[in-house]
């Protein structure tokens, strides 16, 4: 059973995007449901986690830390478990080994960093507004405070929803093109003159690069069309009532 990608470029840090697959939730939440925003059963969202730190560490009761995500430009800093005391915010990075570092998505990019050589990770929750309003930026420049370079930073993005499954209208584009016209350069021709498609990954990418760091790897799987991952647009699209949120997880071991 196939239940997490891993970056080749991230090799000797352990870390996971994870798919739904091999957990214990039921239902719409089948299967491998991490996320505690969810309506999912606690008990079973809690099994959930030990069995992906378990993934990540070799070991069931690894702290596996998450955020109280915002769709914002935040970033903190995480020396020690905060438990189910999450901060607002969507991005994190470490220099301590042990703490499992958790994005939680459902279309929206999650993106890994390390830089072995300084021993600092990261991880960013990327949805439009946190990658337009500078959250990757924000990560980047967070870890170098702990003793990064951005030459040696190895970025991964995990799966997400791709351009041709995000149809959005043009008063979204304005929000893009207002920041930088060149932003226009991610959108394609939509259903109508009144639509667009939107390239969440490729805009991600652009940011990257524009932070200094080298070529991100990508692991280029859509959300919306993989039955693998949780997507919110599908769940949208299927008039369900809530959905299940995947993990992506990175943790430094010395």
């Amino acid at each position: 059973m196939n239940t997490h990608t891993v970056c080749p470029t991230l090799s000797t840090i352990p870390h996971g995007f994870f798919t739904r697959r091999g957990g214990v939730s039921r239902g719409i939440y089948r299967s491998l449901n991490c996320g505690p925003g969810s309506s999912d059963d606690p008990e079973n969202v809690a099994e959930n986690r030990r069995i992906a730190a378990t993934a990540i560490s070799a070991c069931r009761d690894t702290p596996l830390l998450s955020l109280y995500q915002i769709h914002s430009d935040k970033a903190v800093i995480a020396s020690s478990n905060w438990g189910d005391d999450r901060p607002k915010a969507d991005a994190m990075v470490t220099n301590r080994p042990g703490l499992i570092l958790g994005i939680l998505t459902a279309d929206c990019t999650p993106v890994l960093f390390a830089d072995e050589k300084a021993g600092v990770i990261g991880a960013a929750h990327a949805g439009w507004k946190g990658a337009l309003s500078g959250v990757l930026e924000n990560t980047v420049t967070l870890m170098e405070t702990l003793g990064a370079k951005r030459a040696n930073i190895t970025a991964a993005i995990g799966p997400t929803i791709h351009q041709k499954s995000y149809e959005v209208d043009t008063e979204f584009q304005d929000r893009f093109t207002a920041t930088d016209p060149t932003y226009s350069q991610f959108f394609a021709s939509g259903a109508d003159e009144n639509h667009l498609q939107f390239g969440l990954p490729e805009f991600v990418m652009h940011q990257l690069s524009k932070a200094g760091l080298p070529a991100p790897w990508h692991a280029n799987i859509d959300t919306y069309t993989s039955q693998d991952h949780f997507s919110y647009r599908r769940t949208t699209h299927a008039q369900e009532p809530d959905y299940g949120r995947q993990l992506s997880a990175i943790m430094l071991t010395r």
